[in-house]
């Protein structure tokens, strides 16, 4: 757990830590270069309890302390928490029964909601929900290039399976999406507890709405890498659709990289332009492409269920991509 000026909300999450119905558990807190009070807090709690050791990253930033607390541990089950955050009482041992039941090659998660003690937003409340969508099919992978689908802090995997995944050694933000790609690139099988078993904290300076390494940018650019090395056909016609702000980064990526693409839109006003020196086309082309391969770079859950639909008719709904 790497946690950084976290003191006022360490104490609750240590708390739900200590509650645990498993108590066979080492916690390995990492206090990244804190300003305030978290370091105190920590040492506190560890003076109690042997299981909870404190060291102070050797690096800077959440990837080194990850690093080194991964280096420190020693159990064969390994799982992720944030300071902000709190585990409910049954939550080690769900995850333990997964993978125990099931071996290695598995992964291990669980349903999620957000709280805030200030009115929670609607974006995360959306969020939590497609995640549990996810997880009560086990589908997590189906939909990897919209979102990141494995909570950061709601996962439990066999160490073999993380080092496997060469978890924490590159610096490549924002690094829980980059460790779900390792998942997904090594075949790894989810298994979700269905029940909520983790409560994720939102406010205002959450590191997430705050890091310039979780803007829109680089998930992008995390998400056409791993596109390009893990499921792009050079063989097939791949096919852009949406000409909005994500589908025009999309684009430029494409062109920067000489990856040949066509360019699709449904606005009217667009089609026959000339953008990055890429023609516009409607998505009647569609009907012209044998097999073609679709990033579908168009925001909205009703739009993105019509083009769906339209893709099914067309008979080309297998080998499409949701980026956003």
């Amino acid at each position: 757990m790497p946690a950084k000026n976290a003191g006022k909300f360490l104490p609750d999450c240590l708390n739900s830590i200590l509650q645990q119905t498993e108590s066979n558990w080492e916690l390995i807190v990492i206090n990244d270069h804190s300003t305030d009070h978290t370091f105190d807090v920590l040492q506190a709690f560890a003076n109690k309890d042997q299981r909870i050791q404190v060291f102070n990253n050797q690096g800077k930033g959440i990837i080194a302390a990850l690093r080194l607390a991964f280096a420190k541990s020693e159990g064969q089950l390994i799982t992720r928490m944030d300071a902000d955050d709190l585990m409910l009482a049954e939550k080690l041992i769900a995850l333990k029964k997964i993978l125990i039941a099931n071996g290695e090659g598995y992964l291990a998660t669980g349903a999620v909601e957000y709280f805030s003690e200030d009115q929670l937003g609607d974006g995360y409340q959306k969020y939590a929900a497609w995640l549990n969508r996810l997880n009560t099919n086990n589908q997590h992978f189906q939909e990897i290039y919209k979102e990141c689908v494995v909570p950061s802090p709601c996962w439990m995997l066999w160490r073999s399976d993380l080092e496997a995944c060469r978890a924490f050694e590159t610096d490549i933000y924002p690094e829980d999406y980059d460790l779900c790609f390792r998942f997904y690139e090594k075949g790894l099988k989810t298994i979700g507890h269905k029940e909520v078993i983790h409560r994720w904290r939102d406010y205002a300076t959450r590191t997430s709405r705050t890091d310039e390494h979780y803007a829109d940018n680089r998930f992008l650019d995390l998400k056409l890498h791993y596109f390009l090395k893990l499921d792009y056909r050079a063989s097939a016609d791949l096919v852009l659709w949406g000409a909005g702000k994500k589908g025009k980064a999309l684009a430029q990526q494409l062109i920067e990289k000489q990856v040949p693409f066509y360019w699709v839109c449904n606005n009217k006003n667009k089609i026959g332009k000339n953008i990055y020196g890429q023609t516009m086309q409607g998505t009647n082309l569609l009907n012209n492409l044998a097999t073609p391969q679709i990033i579908i770079a168009v925001a909205g859950d009703k739009t993105q269920a019509s083009i769906i639909a339209q893709l099914e008719k067309l008979q080309k709904g297998k080998d499409w991509f949701l980026f956003c």
